[in-house]
């Protein structure tokens, strides 16, 4: 090895001595900062005015990484984490915040990307949207993995940071269905011969059924499949599995399995669903969003409405149940023929759903763009709907509902909004999607 190869290696050997350090405040994602030595760090599973002892886990010249290992000096904000494997997994990452705190955490990094990325401030700060802190999650992707050193096939979510999957006989986010029976999945698939070759496990539930798609690498055998059954006539659940794309899944038990679906019975509306299809993760919070995204665009028997990025018809349904006309849009044609189903299936007449790409130029020419709308409500992914933005300008909604899954974009659009389109920003607030976790949903209200 050259003398340089050995300098570059050696530069990235971690210490392996702990360090004290008292925390000065928060990363916008949850993180304890100090600084030694010069360089920032930034350290898991700490925080403000906290004395610990961590353990580097990535280091440069200016900042670092680490993990608390102990807590000399706790703060009044620490709580006990309902999960053993909280220190290593990476399912969720500030269980040992009160949830007070969690929630200022969300709404400070909400807020402050509002004014320091969109240059933009809300008239009024929404309460935020809260729901069950526990056993919320009905939707995950488990991975799965056959360690030969324990004899044991791990279930679970990946530790943190890492491709490993951790240890842990019991997830306190997922639903009771799943996370209080990780150990019976693993010893069932323990027990296959093809073991090796299964890499995940889909969850979807919905409010009649549990069901989990095992994706298999090889064709697996009758005594394998067997095993599967037995698992699912021993738990309640429906089990597919899926050798090739997510949509084309194979039904193991029950040979039929009824629909997944969920209902909003605030709205007479029920959602028929595959596994593989987005939806989201927390249904209570999803009924309470709903509402307050009807509330906050003041829908009436009049109103024409549009709904982009629409999915499932999540939102478009219960609107269309106060408005005149709403027309969706989507850019997958799979989802828009799920959404003119569940139309067709609770009897919902006056929405229209089409199929584009609301990242492309093509759409200057889409018809759903020549017809007037005076209410508009926009759900787009982490990527947010910059492109979209110009052709919104030029309709002259009188409302828009913006509702986010990333802060960051939702304030890169607020500025479009506001500082070149015409809008002010009249509400703003979070909703706790995803309790200890570092992921913050908003919503925004922009009014002409």
């Amino acid at each position: 090895m050259s003398d340089k190869r050995h300098r570059r290696r050696r530069k990235q050997r971690l210490p392996e001595e702990t360090v004290q350090v008292d925390i000065e405040a928060l990363s916008a994602e949850g993180r304890g900062i100090a600084h030694v030595e010069g360089r920032i760090v930034f350290i898991e599973q700490a925080l403000p005015g906290e004395t610990v002892v961590f353990k580097y886990t990535k280091l440069s010249k200016s900042i670092a990484e680490g993990r608390a290992i102990e807590v000399l000096q706790a703060s009044p904000q620490r709580v006990q984490p309902k999960c053993k494997a909280f220190a290593m997994c990476g399912g969720c990452s500030l269980q040992h915040m009160s949830t007070a705190a969690q929630l200022e955490l969300k709404q400070k990094t909400f807020l402050e990307h509002l004014e320091h990325i969109g240059k933009v401030t809300a008239e009024n700060i929404l309460p935020p949207l809260t729901g069950p802190l526990w056993n919320y999650r009905h939707k995950a992707r488990l991975g799965v993995r056959y360690v030969r050193k324990r004899e044991r096939v791990m279930v679970g979510f990946r530790e943190s940071n890492s491709a490993f999957i951790t240890d842990t006989e019991q997830c306190e986010i997922l639903h009771p269905s799943v996370g209080f029976i990780l150990t019976e999945l693993s010893n069932a698939i323990g027990r296959m011969q093809q073991k090796e070759s299964i890499p995940q496990i889909e969850v979807a539930v919905g409010d009649n059924q549990t069901v989990l798609v095992f994706r298999h690498l090889e064709p697996l055998p009758d005594t394998d499949r067997a095993f599967l059954r037995e698992l699912a006539v021993q738990h309640e659940l429906v089990i597919y599995l899926q050798a090739g794309s997510p949509d084309e899944l194979e039904a193991l038990h029950p040979l039929q399995p009824e629909p997944l679906y969920y209902e909003l019975p605030k709205h007479d509306v029920r959602i028929e669903f595959q596994p593989s299809d987005f939806t989201q993760i927390n249904p209570e919070i999803n009924r309470t969003m709903l509402d307050r995204s009807i509330e906050l665009l003041q829908l009436n028997e009049n109103d024409q409405v549009l709904d982009l990025f629409c999915g499932l018809g999540n939102f478009s349904l219960p609107m269309a149940r106060r408005c005149a006309q709403l027309t969706a849009v989507e850019g997958s044609e799979v989802m828009v023929k799920k959404a003119r189903d569940n139309a067709a299936k609770n009897n919902i007449e006056n929405v229209e759903f089409y199929m584009a790409d609301l990242y492309s130029d093509d759409i200057a020419s889409a018809p759903w763009l020549k017809k007037k709308y005076n209410k508009i409500l926009l759900d787009p992914p982490r990527s947010g709907a910059d492109a979209v933005l110009r052709y919104l300008g030029k309709m002259g909604a009188e409302r828009i509902v913006y509702v986010s899954c990333h802060p960051a974009t939702l304030a890169r659009d607020a500025g479009v909004l506001v500082n070149e389109l015409g809008y002010r920003l009249a509400d703003a607030g979070i909703m706790d999607m995803f309790p200890h976790t570092r992921h913050v949903e908003s919503i925004a209200v922009f009014v002409k």
